[in-house]
């Protein structure tokens, strides 16, 4: 086994994605109790939006909202649940700032023109969660994936938990189980738990899966798997979690899915190029059951993302003029009308100039959607291919309408020549079910500005470019409805915010439908 730091790991910044890691919202925030909630009782409503685009944020004023996931109820599509990681901020008579990251259940019952935020805790014990995952199985029952961090001082966290939460009433009231507890922390010998994702299927039966990264001395890393548990009682009792990446020992970002006949697979990335850096992204299939590998791994393509594809700011990969985190993780998806067709999609750099110069300011890049399909199950996979757009494409997302046409949700820079604006795009597989061959369609009615004069995780690298956001979450979502459509949740950054005598752009999660 490798031992790795962040001095000698060719790829560092791709590790611990997670919501501790990222900047602070606001300079010099510490890490707080958050405020009193009761699971059961909405914390506030929006106004109902008759709108293209609808904010799912009642309580924006309160911080930022960000790394949105959404579900849609089976069994009545007007019920949908949207995830984000949702920042409480607090300022004291003396002007220091607190927060606390506690994910909330954004619920619509009216098709999204209305939203609640529910709380998943009554006064939680832990003071931030993350890396947000919400699910449906087939009989209406929601479930809720985030990591859990406790703090041993204003800053500093312990290693997080995995925990998962569900629902029996579309969202409303919550309760919460510890799947998988963490260790230590990032400075010591433990076990650091990363980017759990939730699937659900039949009646009371789901799968979360998470990448475990053991750290060995002043935190240096060991190796990388993935894990896997699984409920058949809606959520009251989970599985030990069982090691489902197989010899593979850089792997993380797993992300779970259900094909029609109920086989499950899970797709993760793997660092596999230890000079380059550069990853792979691999598929294994798992037993319902009990959530054990039965087959795999099987490498489905090389990712273009090593540490000299992009530029670097903060000490993490990201794009043209700009500053904010990002990566090539995307996930994997099932076809409803042939249960072994399969298709993984992703981002990277392929077609952009590498190597890229380290510093985002004098970079050019063209970041797009990479995908790749299998027919037998995920033994085989196509050739890759690149969806053909101007400018950087980001933080995708699949997912098969019910016609069984891939539809693809990304962050789009195309909308803006000069490679800094972003609007949410969705694009829908025209012809056969497996042509690979897409139209798109921008569903945001107004675009985001990240390269300068935001609010939340403001820092300024370059001084033509003020306050730029650091941080936009780690991925966004979309979800498939019963009428044949998708539902697309972003983060958007549109509406202005002011916290402690400072505006600029905000951060909140939006809804669209794309029929």
């Amino acid at each position: 086994m490798r031992p790795a730091t962040a001095d000698t790991d060719p790829q560092p910044f791709e590790f611990t994605h997670n919501v501790t890691n990222a900047p602070a919202p606001v300079a010099g925030a510490v890490f707080g109790t958050g405020p009193a909630t009761k699971t059961g009782t909405a914390i506030c409503t929006t106004p109902t939006q008759a709108t293209p685009n609808v904010n799912t944020d009642c309580d924006a004023v309160a911080g930022p909202h960000n790394e949105t996931s959404i579900a849609v109820n089976p069994t009545n599509p007007l019920n949908m649940i949207g995830g984000a990681n949702d920042y409480q901020l607090g300022l004291n008579p003396g002007g220091h700032v607190t927060e606390s990251v506690l994910s909330r259940a954004h619920v619509t019952f009216d098709g999204g023109r209305t939203w609640s935020e529910y709380p998943l805790y009554s006064n939680s014990a832990y003071q931030a969660t993350g890396d947000p995952a919400v699910a449906f199985d087939a009989s209406g029952h929601a479930y809720y994936a985030t990591l859990g961090f406790r703090f041993v001082g204003p800053v500093s966290a312990t290693n997080p938990d995995v925990l998962v939460a569900d629902s029996g009433d579309s969202g409303r009231t919550w309760r919460v189980a510890r799947v998988a507890q963490g260790s230590g922390n990032e400075g010591s010998v433990g076990d650091l738990l990363d980017k759990e994702y939730v699937a659900a299927w039949g009646n009371g039966n789901a799968i979360v899966t998470f990448g475990d990264f053991r750290l060995g001395n002043k935190g240096a890393l060991v190796d990388a798997r993935i894990y896997a548990s699984v409920t058949h009682d809606a959520g009251a009792t989970w599985s030990a979690p069982v090691l489902i990446s197989g010899a593979l020992d850089e792997a993380f970002v797993s992300v779970p899915t259900v094909a029609a006949d109920g086989r499950i697979y899970v797709a993760f990335l793997n660092t596999g190029d230890l000079t380059t850096g550069r990853d792979t992204y691999e598929v294994v299939e798992v037993d319902p059951a009990t959530g054990a590998r039965v087959a795999g791994p099987f490498a489905v393509a090389g990712v273009i993302d090593g540490a000299t594809d992009y530029p670097i700011a903060l000490g993490s990969q990201t794009y043209h003029d700009s500053i904010f985190r990002t990566w090539a993780a995307g996930n994997i998806t099932a076809d409803p009308t042939n249960a072994a067709h399969l298709a993984v999609v992703w981002s990277d750099m392929r077609n952009s100039p590498t190597p890229a110069p380290s510093d985002p300011y004098t970079a050019t890049t063209n970041s797009d959607v990479i995908v790749s399909q299998s027919f037998n199950r995920g033994r085989t996979w196509s050739a890759p291919i690149a969806m053909p757009a101007a400018g950087d494409q980001f933080m995708p997302w699949g997912a098969y309408d019910t016609s069984g046409h891939l539809r693809i949700g990304t962050f789009d820079r195309s909308v803006d020549p000069a490679n800094h604006l972003y609007g949410y795009s969705v694009a829908t597989e025209a012809g056969a079910p497996g042509s690979l061959a897409f139209t798109s369609r921008v569903v945001s009615t107004v675009n985001s500005d990240p390269t300068r004069d935001d609010l939340w995780f403001a820092r300024t690298l370059n001084p033509a470019f003020p306050n730029a956001t650091a941080f936009l979450g780690d991925y966004s979502n979309i979800a498939a409805t019963p009428s044949g459509g998708v539902v697309a949740y972003w983060t958007d950054m549109r509406n202005q915010a002011c916290f402690a005598g400072r505006c600029g752009h905000g951060e909140d999660a939006y809804f669209a439908t794309a029929p």
